[in-house]
């Protein structure tokens, strides 16, 4: 449901609502909250909060010493694992300098463009995710381990599956926030699990991906587990992906499909992707640990692909981002990617392009880049660039400093 401010206030006042949490993501896509008062959020609504961006990954660089929340009315959802006396809410938000110019590093505002200049196509978006995410044992302190939680492979069931009924609690919580889960299974790894999500109008679904990732952690926790989004977390195991789904759709038709085959705009659509996916790796897949994972895959997989659609309703398949990346930034990109293809009536490659090996190689593809100049902010770019070349540097170093890098990011993603 899309609420309006009045319909949020009156909400908040109906069912005792004592907390707001005014949500938005870093440059890297890390949720972070600023909690309010209910009583503050009608001010929120007409002024913003301001708050100081001091150590927020990709905000604390851009000579901006206060910055302003505006939530988004439309996005409020009860969080249901708080209490249910004097109960939390929450809204996603916009992030704008003081004098109300969206902030440059906002990526969910960047995203937002993406998705306008589809539209001025003539084009609506749908997304879905297919996601994957390891659980691991917790100590008797609570703390992660890298012990996993079962031992099951894949689509088994229980009692070697012993995730079912975390994914239970978590696509039921889902549920009650709005979110249809597609379907939930054990993946390939021992304590791997996958949830997937049809597709849904862009801006949904993105806001749902966050929603979603804050769940699982959030769940996991509560069941005595640890969930982690690291691409490879084990490193003779199965790594996590993040498969992207996306269709066009003009007049409530899906453009990609003619009589069952892809359609011109799907060739040319999925042509963009194809060409600018080297490019965009570095976004894709930020992590050192992400081209782990790419190792194990073909260095020509069908990492662009158009699955098979029992319903006929084609889709195309980007199956080469993990759970890591800033999905507004990654999903953007596919859109600019893709866009680009139709504008320059782009054809589908023979060949799967062949995607970097190390962080390091993504970093200077993507540097050469024209594409991601035109479409990226040169802040946004320069965020990345400075922390992912200290990445790659501690990472490549020594042992010590990579296993020190690959616990900091474990506790983190």
């Amino acid at each position: 449901m899309d609420y309006t401010q009045k319909e949020v206030l009156q909400f908040v006042r109906e069912n005792d609502v004592k907390f707001v949490r005014l949500a938005f993501c870093d440059i890297f896509g890390v949720l972070k909250n600023f909690s309010i008062l209910s009583s503050e959020l009608e001010v929120a609504f007409k002024y913003g909060i301001v708050f100081n961006p001091y150590g927020i990954d990709g905000f604390s660089d851009q000579n901006h010493s206060e910055l302003l929340l505006i939530p988004d009315p439309a996005t409020l959802t009860l969080l249901p694992w708080r209490p249910h006396e004097g109960c939390v809410a929450r809204l996603f938000c916009d992030v704008r300098q003081l004098d109300g110019i969206p902030f440059v590093c906002d990526t969910r505002h960047l995203f937002k463009m993406a998705v306008t200049k589809t539209a001025q196509l003539g084009y609506r978006c749908r997304i879905g995710s297919n996601c994957e995410f390891y659980l691991f044992k917790t100590d008797e302190f609570g703390d992660p381990t890298l012990s996993s939680q079962d031992l099951a492979g894949y689509l088994d069931v229980a009692p070697l599956d012993k995730g079912e009924n975390v994914r239970r609690d978590i696509c039921l919580t889902l549920e009650q926030m709005g979110i249809t889960p597609e379907s939930s299974h054990h993946e390939a790894g021992p304590g791997q699990n996958e949830i997937d999500f049809k597709r849904s109008e862009a801006i949904y679904a993105a806001d749902h991906f966050t929603t979603f990732k804050s769940v699982v952690k959030a769940i996991s926790a509560r069941n005595g587990v640890y969930a982690s989004f690291m691409p490879k977390p084990l490193a003779d195991r199965c790594g996590s992906g993040l498969h992207v789904t996306v269709s066009l759709y003009e007049n409530g038709i899906n453009a990609f499909n003619n009589n069952l085959k892809p359609s011109k705009i799907c060739d040319q659509f999925m042509a963009g992707v194809q060409r600018h996916l080297p490019e965009m790796t570095l976004f894709l897949n930020p992590l050192a640990n992400s081209y782990e994972r790419l190792h194990d895959r073909a260095p020509y997989s069908q990492n662009v692909q158009i699955p098979y659609d029992v319903q006929g309703d084609l889709k195309l398949e980007i199956k080469s981002p993990d759970p890591a990346c800033n999905h507004y930034l990654a999903f953007a990109l596919i859109l600019f990617a893709g866009i680009d293809g139709i504008s320059t009536a782009a054809r589908p490659l023979q060949r799967q392009p062949e995607l970097p090996d190390t962080l390091a190689r993504a970093a200077e593809i993507a540097a050469d880049s024209t594409f991601i100049k035109t479409v990226l902010p040169q802040a946004v770019i320069d965020a990345y660039f400075k922390s992912k070349t200290e990445e790659w540097n501690t990472y490549s170093n020594h042992q010590e400093n990579r296993d020190l890098l690959f616990n900091q990011q474990f506790l983190r993603i």
